[in-house]
């Protein structure tokens, strides 16, 4: 598979901390998997009506950028938007990858100097909250039907 997404020229380098996931070894492997998993349901609601299997990276960042920290470690981090919101990605021992970039269709975003985000921040939106639990739920069953 050709992949797209920012940082995965270097996603060899990372490694999964323990074997919660055992079938989730780099941030290509979750990457993988989620791209069965992310639907309309797993999109932030703000964006719903533009999601798409065409755009499944849509409106997912944060909960797939937190499911990666569970994962691999590291910081989540975020680029402020023109329209004032945060898009989230990861970065682990100074690697970064964002594996929702493709839903910018191209478009360049600056990886340096952004702000830390933070879970309980993020979660104390409950509708976000849920949207990550699903999608962690999600991945548990999809990897124990592979």
């Amino acid at each position: 598979m050709k992949y797209k997404f920012f940082g995965h020229e270097n996603c060899d380098k990372i490694h999964s901390l323990n074997d919660t996931y055992k079938k989730i070894k780099t941030p290509i492997d979750l990457y993988d998997a989620l791209t069965k998993i992310w639907c309309e349901y797993s999109c932030a609601p703000r964006m719903r009506k533009d999601w798409s299997e065409e755009n499944i990276t849509l409106g997912q960042c944060s909960i797939t950028a937190f499911l990666a920290q569970d994962i691999f470690g590291g910081k989540v981090f975020g680029i402020e938007r023109p329209d004032g919101s945060i898009h989230c990605y990861n970065v682990v021992d100074d690697v970064a990858f964002d594996l929702t970039s493709e839903q910018f269709n191209g478009e360049t975003l600056n990886y340096s100097d952004n702000p830390e985000q933070f879970r309980e921040k993020h979660f104390a939106k409950t509708e976000k909250f849920e949207r990550y639990e699903y999608l962690k739920s999600e991945l548990e069953n999809f990897l124990s039907r592979i």
